[in-house]
């Protein structure tokens, strides 16, 4: 199975490829990026990953190809509201083939698991083709939003940001 649980042991992998997908030029090669919005290369660090992965209910979930490359993940943690989805990342090089669907899918089972009424994110309000694909999968905007606030180590906005609040219903 292409798709599982990953381990503190993944973060050396996982690392590099969540950089990778959100900042600096090689960003570029996808269309999920961050590239234009905030300068800087770093999208998280190896202390804030473990952090993360490290939070009571909470799981990354890992996506393999077939040599056991890890090229996609996603962030997904159990809280009052419902299950929290963050950090969804493909490969630049592989966005656009369906590995960010599968990875949606799987974090839909992770809800149902937790017995959670709904998946909910943050977005960059002025991503709106990822807002657009986000809404084809099934999620809407709540109407909700915040301020974008990022520790410099993770880059500098190009402009003033806010994120906007997702959320698809799983449970009646």
């Amino acid at each position: 199975m292409p798709i599982q649980p990953a381990t503190l042991a993944d973060i050396p992998e996982l690392l590099p490829l969540v950089n990778s997908a959100f900042r600096g030029e090689i960003s570029k090669k996808g269309w999920t990026h961050e590239a234009n919005l905030i300068e800087g290369e770093a999208r998280t660090d190896e202390a804030t990953m473990r952090e993360m992965m490290l939070e009571p209910d909470s799981t990354m979930l890992k996506y393999q190809n077939e040599a056991g490359q890890i090229i996609a993940c996603v962030y997904l943690r159990k809280r009052e509201r419902g299950l929290y989805l963050g950090m969804l990342t493909v490969s630049p090089e592989l966005q656009g083939g369906g590995v960010g669907k599968q990875l949606l899918t799987a974090a839909e089972e992770v809800a149902r698991q937790y017995n959670c009424p709904c998946i909910y994110m943050t977005v960059l309000s002025v991503r709106h083709e990822l807002v657009a694909w986000y809404e084809r999968h099934g999620y809407h905007q709540t109407g909700e939003m915040q301020p974008f606030n990022v520790e410099a180590r993770f880059g500098v906005p190009i402009q003033p940001l806010y994120l906007a609040i997702l959320e698809k219903t799983i449970l009646p």
